[in-house]
């Protein structure tokens, strides 16, 4: 399918590393340009050396969204090199905290980390887009923003937020030629969860090869279709997908990528 992202220009937060990285590099490899974000100089920089390397168009921007200093730096770097028609905002974080542990100023911190750092975004690029009459935004969520479990709450509440703003967005922008739209990963092997798993592994049983691992922990954890974690690539090529004007008729809609995980009939 063409997806026909060809002189089209991405803002990727969040991008020096892991789901991100991988969505701004298969952006690229669409033909769309993108701004590789994130705070480390050395490995946002990285990424879009790489992305150049492959034949790619890379430009980069540094800041921390969850302050109006920080979007504002990112909003002009991303700005510099033109227009930007599709912002994914992708950047945030979670801790593994209990109930007990998830104190309120954690709680708090999340919610600024994880969904006011992406309103940021969308209040100073997409009034542009609109004025244009296209653009796309698209939120990564997650099925912990339906299906939450007893861990994690500070996480999980600002997952369900990110995909109701997204939403809320889409109906603002009605007529506009600009949607809206959520992906929502399950479970994805980036090298953080790797590691994670590889650590538990010998209090759960699992042996020690990665498969065994793998395979137990899609198994015990975050059961699913497939019997595996999802893959980075995988959910790349749902946001490119929504990025390009083949979705033109999708807004407002979740693209769950998560190999079963969350079982709805919606």
């Amino acid at each position: 399918m063409d997806t026909q992202l060809t002189g089209k220009r991405a803002l990727v937060t969040g991008s020096s590393s892991g789901l991100g990285e991988a969505i701004a590099s298969m952006l690229a490899a669409e033909g769309a340009e993108v701004v590789v974000h994130g705070r480390d100089a050395d490995r946002t920089k990285a990424v879009a050396t790489a992305i150049r390397a492959a034949g790619g168009r890379a430009a980069v921007a540094l800041g921390d969204l969850a302050t109006d200093a920080g979007a504002d730096a990112v909003a002009a770097a991303a700005l510099a090199g033109g227009p930007v028609d599709i912002l994914v905002n992708n950047a945030g974080g979670y801790g593994h905290l209990s109930w007990a542990e998830a104190t309120p100023e954690i709680w708090a911190r999340t919610y600024e980390v994880n969904v006011v750092s992406g309103v940021r975004m969308i209040q100073r690029l997409v009034p542009a887009m609109r004025e244009r009459g296209w653009g796309r935004v698209i939120q990564i969520g997650g099925g912990l923003a339906v299906q939450p479990t007893q861990a994690q709450p500070h996480y999980t509440a600002s997952l369900a937020a990110r995909h109701n703003l997204a939403v809320s967005l889409a109906r603002e922008l009605e007529g506009s030629g600009v949607t809206s739209n959520v992906v929502a990963p399950g479970a994805i092997l980036v090298d953080s969860v790797r590691r994670l798993l590889t650590d538990i592994a010998p209090a759960h049983g699992w042996g020690e090869d990665w498969e065994g691992i793998e395979r137990a922990a899609a198994g015990e954890l975050v059961p699913n279709d497939t019997g595996r974690l999802g893959r980075p690539e995988e959910v790349a090529a749902a946001v490119v997908y929504l990025a390009g004007p083949p979705a033109d008729y999708v807004s407002g809609a979740t693209l769950r990528v998560d190999g079963g995980t969350v079982r709805s009939v919606q």
